[in-house]
């Protein structure tokens, strides 16, 4: 093999005498690859969705029109299988069907869909990452942290202007996926999320409203919220989506990633949380099931799931055409 590299390495000489074109093909070939090499390292961001306001609005009613399809289809599901949500079972034995066949993720991103973070329990599915990517004021809210920040590191090497905001009571700072160069982008309290406030003195976990945390931190809108806090986001997220649809107003936010844990709740429970946050205004563009759980546990259903939401009502970059 040795002789033989030679033997080639010996005739290119004579090669690049005889046929001198071959010369200016490989050393324009050598130069663009050059330069691609340089614009892979340092361009890692999405170019801005190239949407028209009125073309964007356009897809966003056409796909509002199938998600609506869905919701008949699932009505029929419902009385298949019931014929009332009362009669059905979140996991049950030997049927063919869970709980999360009737709530699939059908509504369509119109940008392109990013795995944000690592993969497997940690990483998120984000819609149209690039529409903040160089927006100055852009925010990020994180709950539940645990010990590892792949997800807010990731979010914050492919932005140039969004902080990101951590809260978990379980651990006292990001994990170690948060470098040097991005900490000043970022601020953590060890605090936990829920419905109500419930911070005072005699409180061991200090826990704030999603409304209380926004005004503790002069926030009107948020970008994107994480949210997997092992089964308390029904409480947080029932309280903010009755104040704004009570209100009704948009919610002051335009995306959220969030783990579901169904815990011991029951279908018709579950059925009239996911249609108010419907009617709040959220719609599901990405789901996957977070199978980890049952690697613990024998004989325990499939309790978990990760879903990624987009907020149709309001204005905001990842739904109209503003910048």
């Amino acid at each position: 093999m040795a002789k033989a590299n030679v033997r080639i390495m010996s005739m290119m000489p004579s090669i690049f005498q005889r046929h001198p074109r071959y010369v200016s093909l490989t050393f324009i070939t050598l130069v663009a690859l050059f330069f691609l090499s340089l614009n892979h390292a340092h361009t890692s961001r999405f170019r801005f969705s190239p949407w028209t306001n009125d073309a964007l609005q356009s897809y966003m009613a056409e796909t509002e029109l199938e998600y609506h399809r869905l919701i008949l289809k699932r009505k029929d599901l419902i009385t298949k299988f019931g014929p009332t949500p009362g009669e059905i079972s979140m996991f049950p034995r030997r049927k063919e069907y869970t709980v999360w066949d009737f709530f699939p993720a059908s509504f369509n991103c119109p940008h392109e869909v990013a795995r944000i973070g690592r993969l497997g329990d940690g990483g998120k599915w984000v819609c149209g990452l690039s529409r903040i990517q160089e927006k100055e004021d852009c925010v990020v809210y994180s709950f539940g942290i645990s010990h590892d920040s792949s997800f807010e590191a990731d979010v914050l090497s492919r932005t140039t202007g969004c902080k990101v905001y951590g809260y978990d009571f379980s651990v006292n700072g990001f994990g170690p996926e948060i470098t040097a160069d991005l900490k000043h982008r970022t601020h953590f309290e060890p605090w936990g999320v829920a419905g109500v406030d419930a911070h005072g003195t005699g409180d061991e976990r200090k826990m704030y409203s999603l409304l209380s945390l926004m005004k503790l931190n002069g926030h009107k809108y948020i970008d994107i919220i994480k949210m997997d806090v092992e089964g308390a986001e029904f409480e947080a997220l029932s309280a903010i989506f009755k104040a704004y649809i009570d209100a009704n107003e948009p919610l002051p936010f335009g995306q959220l990633q969030l783990e579901i844990h169904t815990g011991s709740k029951s279908f018709e429970w579950y059925l009239s949380w996911w249609e108010t946050l419907e009617r709040a205004g959220l719609r599901p563009f990405w789901t996957e099931p977070n199978l980890v759980f049952l690697n613990y546990f024998e004989r325990v259903p499939p309790e978990l799931a990760e879903y990624s939401f987009l907020n149709i009502k309001g204005r905001n970059e990842f739904i109209s055409s503003t910048r």
